[in-house]
């Protein structure tokens, strides 16, 4: 069965299965508008749908608009203003307008170019599809064109006013090496901020479901699990246990691969240790300042908790590279 959260691989899916298919995906926002911009529904020429553009405002006339593009084999750019009682009904204070592209598969929306996204996206390749919101003719680009996007996760219009960007980003994970009280603060907080949680923990007393009910829990040695995780640019690692003989496999791996954000609990002077050590084992110096120690902003929390929120606000910004 497909996976309706991948909306683009759905779309292929149905087209592939006979069904008529178009796209629509919120393009502009402006005020309180439902979903944000690069949100997107898949309709077939039934009328079934997955997805959304508003949260329920306007997906009637986009569906209406859909069946119709499915008959012409046009797109459709459609302005939809969203009343303050329409948004208060999908739980917003106040409405906002959206602007809202459909792309019916197979005409607007080349099937050889939906294909590469789909496979792109299963790669887990960063990839930008690109279309002129005037004449049509989309195509895909990569994340050296477009890095300010790929970096803040920011689909939109570009500044002439016709170029759209959907950003297709790999979904962000961390990797949380020990399995111990800060841990059990933190996984929750990353899954919030979008991320996919791991723990690493050899320890079963640690590592348990009861601690960490319904979570990922990989018991092996934090060397092998890195290397079965294949961290990249879109991956967090944050070590926690204090204890070299877990913590240190798990550096040395985040540090040979471009994970953007590692950071590692522990004082000044349990860091001066880790940095010898790192030294000793041929890592540069270059490449061992990559490495945030100790964990997290200086909040001043000494709670669990409060730990936790400073490692994810850290995390937050070495993501989005804020000031």
């Amino acid at each position: 069965m497909t996976d309706v959260t991948d909306l683009p691989k759905l779309a292929l899916d149905w087209h592939k299965a006979g069904r008529g298919v178009a796209v629509a995906t919120v393009v502009e926002t402006w005020g309180s508008a439902p979903r944000a911009v690069g949100s997107q529904l898949v309709i077939d020429a039934d009328g079934a749908m997955e997805g959304s553009v508003s949260g329920g405002c306007v997906e009637g006339a986009v569906i209406v608009e859909a069946l119709e593009a499915l008959e012409d084999g046009k797109p459709r750019l459609l302005d939809y203003g969203v009343s303050d009682d329409e948004a208060f009904a999908v739980g917003l204070a106040c409405g906002g307008r959206i602007r809202v592209l459909v792309e019916p598969v197979g005409s607007a929306m080349p099937v050889p170019v939906l294909e590469e996204l789909v496979t792109r996206r299963a790669a887990a390749e960063p990839v930008a599809y690109v279309t002129d919101l005037q004449a049509g003719a989309p195509k895909l680009q990569s994340h050296a064109d477009f890095p300010d996007r790929f970096r803040l996760d920011r689909s939109g219009v570009e500044e002439d006013e016709r170029t759209f960007v959907a950003i297709h980003n790999p979904p962000l994970r961390m990797i949380i090496v020990g399995a111990v009280h800060i841990a059990q603060a933190l996984v929750p907080m990353a899954r919030a901020c979008g991320y996919a949680p791991v723990l690493i923990d050899p320890r079963a007393a640690f590592g348990s479901e009861a601690r960490f009910p319904g979570e990922i829990i990989l018991d092996d040695w934090p060397d092998e699990a890195m290397a079965a995780l294949k961290p990249d640019a879109r991956t967090a690692v944050v070590t926690l246990t204090h204890d070299p003989k877990l913590d240190d496999p798990a550096i040395m791996a985040a540090l040979r691969s471009d994970v953007f954000y590692l950071g590692c609990l522990g004082s000044k002077r349990t860091h001066a240790k880790r940095v010898d050590r790192l030294l000793e084992a041929g890592f540069s110096g270059s490449e061992i300042s990559r490495i945030h120690a100790p964990v997290g902003l200086d909040l001043g929390g000494r709670q669990p908790a409060e730990i936790a929120v400073s490692v994810m606000a850290e995390v937050t910004a070495s993501l989005r590279k804020a000031e």
